[in-house]
C-alpha cells in the first residue's frame, strides 16, 4: 500500500549525509560535528536538492537531547549536583545577565526595540546541552569538578529557559498592548503577569520534589525488578520508556522542557544498582540520535545570512565566542576554580544552544523579535558549534601557560 515515507527518507539521508561529510571533515582533520552541520545545510530549503522534513528533523533532535540528558543524569548524583550550586547557581545566572546585556547592546546599534534586544541577548546566553556535554565526553571532564558545574550550569539555564518562554508573550502584550495570552486574567494586569509567573515556577518546583521524592524511590525499585527479568531487550526498553515518558509527561504536566525531565530521570535511577547497564545499552541510540540533532540545526541555516548581514554576524559570533567566554571564566575564577578549570568551563559555554532556536522562534511568532534576529541567532550557533573544539584548543593552550594557582 503507498504511504508517507518522508519520515524515513528524512532519517536515511540525514545520516547517510552526515556519514560522508563526517567522514571528509576527519579526512581534513575537522571536527565531525562540522560535516554534520554541513549535512543538515544540504537537506534544508536554501540549497537545491532534496528537501527534508524539517518538523521530523526537530522532533527527532528534541529525542536527541532528551537520551543524552537522561545519559548525564545516570551519572551524576544529588549530592554531586547539591555540591556544583556554589558555583553553577550565580555563575550561570551572572553569566547570563552579562550575554543578555551584550546582546541587548548590539540590537540597540542595529535599530531594534528593547524588548527585541532583550530576546536576542538572552537567545545567546543559552548553551547547546548537545554541544557541551559531547565535548567534556570526549575531554573526559564530564566526572570532573569543572564538568559537574558545567552539568549544573545548564540545569540553572534549562530552568531560566523554561521561564522565558512563558515570559516572551507577556513581553509581547506589553509591547503591542494587547492582553496577554495564557496570563490570568480578572485580577489586574501586573498581577496577573506575576501570579502566572509563580505558578511556572511552582509547577517546576513541584515536579523537581516529586522526582526527588517519590520517582527517587519508585524508579530504581522498578529498573531493577525487571533486571531481575534478565531480559536484555526488557531491560533496555524500561529505560527508554523511563527517559522518554518522563520527559514527555514532565513537559505536558509540569511546562517543564523534555530536557530538565530527562535529566531528572536519570538522576533518580542512577541511584539503581544497574544504572551503569542502562547508560550502556542506551549509548548507540544516543550517538544516533545527537549527529540527527546536528543534522536538523543545519537544516535551518540560511548560508546567504553570511552575504546579507556580514557584520552583524560578526559582532553576535563574538558576543557568543568572546563575550560569553570571558564572563564565564572570570566568574568561575572568583568563585574559586582554578584557571585550567574556569577556562573549561568558558570553552564548553562558548556556543549557542538548541533551545535558543526555539525562544527565536516563538519570539518571532509573537511579533517580538524580526526575523533578522532569528536568522542571526541560527548563523552564530552554526558558526559557534563548528569551531567550538577550537575555542577548546585555543583555552588548553592558554591554560598551559597560566600557573595553576593563578
Amino acid at each position: 500500500m503507498p504511504h508517507d515515507t518522508a519520515l524515513i527518507a528524512t532519517i536515511a539521508l540525514a545520516l547517510t549525509f552526515a556519514l560522508m561529510l563526517g567522514l571528509l571533515a576527519r579526512a581534513a582533520r575537522l571536527p565531525t560535528i562540522v560535516g554534520y552541520l554541513a549535512a543538515g545545510v544540504a537537506l534544508g530549503p536554501y540549497t537545491p536538492g532534496f528537501v527534508g522534513d524539517i518538523a521530523a528533523a526537530q522532533q527527532l533532535a528534541e529525542i536527541g537531547v532528551i537520551l543524552l540528558m537522561f545519559g548525564v543524569g545516570l551519572h551524576f548524583s544529588p549530592r554531586e549536583l547539591a555540591e556544583a550550586r556554589g558555583v553553577a547557581l550565580p555563575g550561570a545566572i551572572l553569566q547570563m545577565s552579562c550575554a543578555t546585556l551584550l546582546g541587548w547592546g548590539l540590537a540597540r546599534l542595529m535599530g531594534w526595540p528593547d524588548a527585541a534586544g532583550l530576546v536576542f541577548g538572552f537567545s545567546l546566553s543559552v548553551a547547546s546541552t548537545v554541544v557541551l556535554l559531547r565535548a567534556l565526553t570526549e575531554r573526559g571532564e564530564l566526572a570532573t569538578v569543572q564538568g559537574h558545574i558545567a552539568v549544573g550550569w545548564l540545569v540553572v539555564e534549562d530552568l531560566a529557559m523554561v521561564l522565558a518562554l512563558v515570559l516572551v508573550p507577556v513581553l509581547a502584550a506589553v509591547t503591542q498592548d494587547r492582553p496577554p495570552a495564557g496570563v490570568l486574567t480578572g485580577i489586574g494586569g501586573n498581577a496577573g503577569i506575576a501570579l502566572t509567573v509563580l505558578l511556572t515556577l511552582g509547577k517546576v518546583a513541584a515536579f523537581v520534589a516529586l522526582m526527588l521524592v517519590v520517582g527517587a524511590r519508585v524508579l530504581p525499585w522498578a529498573l531493577s525488578w525487571v533486571g531481575s527479568l534478565r531480559s536484555r531487550e526488557l531491560f533496555s526498553l524500561a529505560a527508554l520508556v523511563m527517559a522518554l515518558g518522563i520527559a514527555y509527561l514532565a513537559y505536558v504536566l509540569f511546562g517543564v522542557s523534555f530536557a530538565l525531565g530527562a535529566f531528572l530521570a536519570g538522576l533518580v535511577l542512577g541511584q539503581s544498582t544497574l544504572s551503569q547497564k542502562a547508560a550502556e545499552q542506551t549509548l548507540p541510540l544516543r550517538d544516533a540520535f545527537a549527529v540527527l540533532f546536528f543534522v536538523a540545526v543545519g537544516m535551518l541555516f540560511d548560508p546567504l545570512i553570511v552575504l546579507r548581514e556580514p557584520l552583524a554576524l560578526l559582532a553576535t559570533v563574538l558576543v557568543v565566542l568572546v563575550g560569553k567566554t570571558a564572563a564565564a571564566y572570570l566568574i568561575a575564577r572568583v568563585r574559586g576554580l582554578a584557571p585550567r578549570q574556569a577556562l573549561s568551563i568558558g570553552a564548553a559555554l562558548a556556543q549557542v544552544g538548541e533551545f535558543s532556536f526555539i525562544l527565536a522562534g516563538l519570539a518571532v511568532t509573537e511579533g517580538v523579535l524580526p526575523e533578522a534576529g532569528r536568522d542571526l541567532i541560527l548563523a552564530a550557533a552554526i558558526i559557534t558549534i563548528a569551531v567550538n573544539p577550537l575555542v577548546f584548543r585555543a583555552a588548553d593552550a592558554l591554560a598551559r601557560r597560566l600557573p595553576e594557582a593563578a
